[in-house]
Formats: structure tokens, sequence, C-alpha cells
């Protein structure tokens, strides 16, 4: 089992409300439990000889923020239907800039072409760059700089003409 594999599961544990959750395979046992202040998934490698130790490793599950969603009311009138939403690929911390010292990557007014970095995401202690995958302009940055963002967030509206 691989990390994208553990990944996926704690965030169907995370949204199933299930408070607690045991897997065992031939060489892995994962234990995730939710419902309390603290949050904790277990990754417990067996050894495959009798003489090989025993590796723990603790990794903090994501807490589900209820992230507020984009407004319903924006997105009912005529002139948001045509704008194309850019919505986040992955969990974690939006960041407008690539460091704290350099400029924003876009602002409302920007253009944008394919394979622009817009955003990064932190997500475990990784920078992932979001890069545009349409052209157009900018019309509205939907996240606060440093805000946590969940799976298929909208953080971007792209006016494409």
């Amino acid at each position: 089992m691989d990390l994208k594999e553990i990944q996926n599961l704690i965030k169907f544990v995370a949204k199933s409300g299930a408070s607690e959750v045991k897997l065992e395979m031939d060489d892995v046992k994962i234990t995730i439990r939710t419902g309390s202040d603290s949050e904790t998934t277990i990754v417990q490698q067996v050894p495959v000889q009798a003489s090989a130790p025993v590796v723990q490793q603790q990794v903090p599950a994501p807490v589900p923020v209820a992230a507020p969603e984009a407004p319903a009311a924006p997105a009912a009138s005529s002139d948001d239907s045509k704008y194309i939403t850019i919505k986040s690929p992955i969990i974690g911390t939006f960041y407008r800039k690539p460091s704290p010292d350099k400029p924003v990557f876009v602002e409302v007014g920007t253009d944008i072409k394919e394979g622009d970095v817009l955003c990064v995401i932190e997500a475990m202690k990784l920078f992932n760059e979001i890069e545009s995958e349409v052209t157009g302009k900018i019309v509205k940055v939907l996240v606060d700089d440093a805000s946590p963002v969940e799976f298929d967030q909208p953080l971007f509206l792209v006016d494409p003409s």
C-alpha cells in the first residue's frame, strides 16, 4: 500500500464519519481514529523476517475543516456562467506567493495562459505548484492567502475570452 492509497483512505474515513477503521493486509496494519481532538493514523509495517524490527509511524490525519463553499448566488448569475472555475486538486494550505518576500503569482486582471503557475498548495510539507489549464484573465481570487483548502474547492474565476 503506497502513500497515495493511504491518503485516499484517510480522506474517505474523514468524510464517512466513522470513528475508527482498522485495515490489516500482509505487511501493513492501519488504524484510523476520528471524532476526538487528537486524530491519529498509525501505519505499522510487519517485519518480513523475525529478526527485523517493527517500523511504526504516526501520521497526522487531515482534520476535516468546514471550508466555506463558493456562494451559490454568484454562480447562478448569468455573468459568472461564462467564467471558468479553477479548483484545488488537493487538500492543503493555499498560498498566493512562492515565498513571503516574493510577489503574488497572479492578481485580479492578470492575463494567464495554459501552464502558468497560479498559486502553491502546501500538503504534508510539500509545496505543489498549481498551474493553469486554461488561457484567459483572472476575474476573482476566491481564497485568502494562507487559508486551508479542500479537494475540489474553487480557487479562481477565469474569463476565457
